[in-house]
């Protein structure tokens, strides 16, 4: 799969990474109305376990899926703030600030912004200086009329100016592409899970606290050896559910991680087609590849933002299941090499005309 095809797969994904977040909301919400709340549409009759462990119908029910409304509001409200303040909180937990045109520099990043707005066809979005001495680079905001470009002060001293083109190129792409609002509402997404599972397992602890320690209260148990079918069944629906809100935070996670991943191919391309120089963005990350300083500027919450990990980590320079799971990035030799691909293309169709 060249790195064309690439762009196409990546939007699929993306697509159905955003459903199962989604579904993460309903679950944790249906699940906490059922077993906590005994929901049952209708003022049907719910079903509960007995103190003998049968599975019985109870007319104590609630009919509003209060659970299960209460967690999309959170969604919705998290989403909808990050849409309001996204790249205002980015921009405040790196401590980033404009970049001043009196500094050489900052001056030549602020007409390289301004270059590439012109060449993208987009407004042109605020220059930021992240005070940092390793070199990284990011793009925050929801549309193209409110982003900002951050780079990081090492970045800046580090790259010439076709270098940095070819960053301030990439990051537009994600601007272009509206990645950044996708990854600005997946950290969202990923906080909103996060504090739903906590809220679950801190509210379902004191009734079913001692479930692991094998009192009649477990659903489905049975002190006299027996199970009704329902009961069964209904115990492991609970154990799954339980499991779910364990680990929704850590999967939600690698969901942000797997999203960051796949923007970054297209990324790179679409960044590479705006300047027409592959090599740049090679030359760039190469630099950025060898700087594994952390950029401790940046915080784990906006690292799916970045061009490169900010944690400094080393496992985005391999490959496997644990680069597939917890790597922010695809590995940084494998972009290199796609980009050096789509250089050689170029080049041979240049030669042909």
């Amino acid at each position: 799969m060249n790195i064309y095809e690439q762009q196409a797969r990546n939007r699929r994904m993306t697509w159905g990474i955003m459903f199962v977040f989604v579904v993460f909301f309903l679950v944790i919400g249906m699940g906490f109305d059922f077993f906590y709340l005994r929901f049952s549409p209708l003022k049907a009759p719910a079903y509960k376990w007995n103190s003998l462990g049968y599975y019985e119908a109870s007319v104590a029910s609630q009919p509003v899926p209060y659970g299960t409304i209460f967690a999309l509001l959170i969604g919705l409200g998290m989403v909808a703030n990050s849409m309001v303040n996204g790249a205002k909180m980015v921009l405040r937990s790196t401590q980033a600030r404009l970049a001043v045109p009196t500094d050489e520099k900052e001056r030549q990043f602020i007409n390289v912004v301004a270059e590439m707005s012109t060449a993208s066809g987009l407004q042109r979005p605020q220059a930021y200086i992240v005070p940092d001495a390793d070199l990284n680079a990011f793009a925050a905001g929801i549309n193209p009329g409110n982003a900002v470009i951050a780079v990081t002060e090492g970045l800046l001293s580090s790259l010439n100016r076709e270098e940095l083109q070819a960053v301030v190129a990439h990051e537009m792409s994600h601007i272009k592409n509206y990645d950044m609002r996708l990854m600005t509402v997946s950290a969202a997404l990923m906080g909103a899970i996060a504090l739903l599972s906590d809220l679950a397992g801190r509210t379902m602890r004191p009734r079913y606290g001692s479930s692991l320690s094998g009192s009649s209260s477990v659903p489905g148990s049975s002190s006299g050896g027996r199970k009704s079918g329902g009961g069964v069944l209904m115990l492991v629906v609970f154990v799954l559910w339980l499991l779910l809100v364990v680990l929704a935070p850590l999967i939600s996670r690698m969901l942000a991680m797997a999203i960051s991943r796949e923007r970054e191919y297209l990324a790179d391309a679409s960044g590479a087609e705006l300047t027409r120089n592959p090599l740049a963005l090679v030359s760039a990350l190469e630099k950025i590849r060898a700087a594994v300083t952390p950029t401790y500027s940046i915080n784990n919450g906006v690292a799916h933002m970045c061009i490169t990990d900010p944690r400094g980590s080393l496992i985005e320079e391999k490959m496997g299941l644990a680069a597939d799971l917890f790597a922010t990035h695809p590995p940084m030799q494998k972009r290199i090499l796609a980009l050096k691909v789509m250089a050689y293309q170029n080049a041979r169709v240049e030669g042909r005309g």
